[in-house]
């Protein structure tokens, strides 16, 4: 991997000091009369200490480009040139942040690009140069949905910094037998090493949502963690886990059941929760075997 020269730290470190010296958000945030919106799962953080935190926790970002999703007002967009981020593409949908992320932009050096549209319709795979990682607060209304759409490609970023809420945090961490493992956990598990960074209380946030957040880091796999097809996976764990507390004889009966537990050489009396991401794989390849062509089993 390429290193910052000498002269990019420079810029680096004058890009910091003319951010830091910006009016505080509040102020920025009041003088555009920009507010959360509730319908855009809208909610501001302020505090650049806690932004720092976050960025600092995505890792090197003086390398590559830094996508960040939602930025708002820019709390964290703040944060992220403050650690030295090299370059920042932010993608907003909301037409509001335009005036209020203007003087930071303008302070950013070339070092912050806004893209005004809806991140559920841009490739973020194709933005700058890599490394590529995503660093976002996410709006809790298509935080999950967002993930899924990135995970088609997990090879094209670096790292996923994300905040979500903490109950989806923990189904995204989650280990075998735990309540909280399930479909999601599998899918991010089997594509991507993950770990819980911090979690956020609703004080920290503008409005204070009535729920605690917490910060995921995903570092993609540089190949999945068992083989096997993506699609048979998610149709497996569709099914097993619609019917979690039943055996997997019993949630898997219209795959393939006892037919396809015994191809897998699984336990027929298992609940789902207790398989480990590598039994689900073997229960997706047996289903890819069982199933001919026509998809009819």
């Amino acid at each position: 991997m390429t290193q910052p020269s000498d002269d990019d730290a420079q810029v680096a470190a004058q890009v910091a000091a003319q951010v830091a010296a910006l009016p505080p958000l509040r102020e920025a945030i009041a003088a555009a009369g920009m507010s959360a919106r509730k319908s855009l799962g809208q909610n501001f953080l302020l505090d650049l200490n806690l932004t720092r935190r976050i960025a600092r926790s995505a890792g090197d970002l003086s390398i590559g480009t830094t996508i960040e999703v939602g930025p708002g007002p820019g709390g964290l967009t703040r944060g992220l040139l403050l650690e030295g981020a090299g370059h920042v593409v932010a993608i907003e949908r909301d037409a509001r942040a335009a005036e209020v992320l203007a003087p930071l932009i303008e302070a950013s050096a070339g070092r912050l690009t806004l893209i005004e549209d809806d991140a559920l319709k841009v490739d973020l795979a194709a933005l700058g140069p890599a490394p590529r990682r995503i660093v976002a607060n996410l709006p809790y209304n298509v935080g999950t949905r967002l993930l899924l759409i990135w995970l088609r490609t997990p090879q094209a970023f670096e790292s996923l910094t994300l905040m979500f809420q903490r109950e989806v945090a923990d189904r995204l961490t989650a280990a075998p037998g735990s309540e909280a493992y399930g479909r999601l956990t599998v899918l991010v598990t089997w594509l991507c090493e993950a770990r819980k960074a911090m979690d956020v209380p609703p004080t920290a946030f503008t409005p204070a949502p009535k729920i605690w957040s917490s910060v995921v880091r995903l570092v993609p796999r540089a190949a999945p963690l068992a083989p096997a097809d993506r699609t048979a996976l998610e149709t497996i764990t569709e099914a097993a886990f619609s019917q979690r507390r039943k055996m997997l004889r019993q949630s898997l009966k219209r795959l393939g059941g006892d037919a396809l537990i015994r191809a897998a050489d699984l336990d027929p009396t298992l609940r789902p929760e207790r398989l480990t991401v590598e039994e689900f794989c073997r229960l997706a390849n047996a289903y890819t075997a069982l199933t001919p062509p026509d998809g009819n089993a």
